[in-house]
């Protein structure tokens, strides 16, 4: 199976500004994505896609391929992400690289291992479905079983999952997940003709409570470098 491992990575932050070169203990936060995409073994080409030279420049520094720099229109805050993974898969399309699945991987998500990499590309490679993405665990008190919705017509409370009673031990809750946008991986057949990352057969991979560090704000920023600072030798 051919994998396309894409690197999203825009200018204009305005949470972090100049996020993606930022540095996080010295390292350009991109490149942490670059890292470990380069390292995996069932990535077939590693490819930034970016609007801006300067990340082009340091990405390619760093190892990975920058063969365009992405539209202007594809680059603000408001593009869908769907619509830089089409970008992409056209311009690899028409210059004769076919790929069977995209493994898309935000830059903002440093933390993933390329272990949570290979293994979610396995797992896909294993099932029949058309995407999967990495997901961490919900801690209890956020469980959609505990979670409820407010009926405008009666200014009720309603339990967010329809149920009638409430789960009252926190020891009965079903396991809850929320994507923790480290890791996307969808065939290539989905993208083009769904225009989606998800498509209808949906599995996930459980990665480890690291790779859910996802920085979009200056909080989240300070959150990775108290990481760095637990986990240094």
């Amino acid at each position: 199976m051919r994998v396309l491992g894409l690197i999203p990575a825009r200018s204009g932050s305005k949470g972090v500004p100049g996020k993606n070169t930022k540095l996080l203990n010295g390292i350009p936060l991109i490149g942490y994505t670059i890292s470990s995409a380069l390292k995996s073994e069932l990535i077939t080409k590693v490819v930034v896609s970016t609007d801006d030279e300067n990340i082009a420049r340091i990405s390619k520094e760093l190892g990975a391929d920058v063969p365009f720099l992405r539209p202007k229109h594809l680059a603000d805050d408001k593009s869908p992400t769907i619509d830089t993974v089409i970008h992409a898969v056209n311009y690899f399309k028409n210059i004769g690289e076919n790929y069977d699945a995209i493994c898309l991987l935000q830059a903002t998500v440093p933390f993933r291992t390329v272990e949570d990499i290979d293994k979610s590309i396995l797992k896909f490679k294993e099932l029949d479905v058309d995407c999967l993405f990495s997901v961490s665990e919900i801690p209890h008190k956020y469980n959609p079983h505990w979670a409820f919705l407010v009926d405008e017509n009666s200014g009720y409370l309603n339990i967010a999952t329809g149920e009638n009673e409430i789960i009252t031990r926190r020891q009965d809750l079903p396991k809850a997940y929320f994507r923790d946008g480290a890791i996307y991986i969808t065939k290539t057949p989905t993208i083009l003709k769904k225009n989606s990352l998800y498509g209808e057969r949906i599995s996930y991979f459980k990665t480890s409570n690291s790779a859910s560090i996802n920085i979009d704000t200056m909080e989240d920023w300070s959150i990775a470098e108290a990481f760095i600072s637990r986990h240094e030798d």
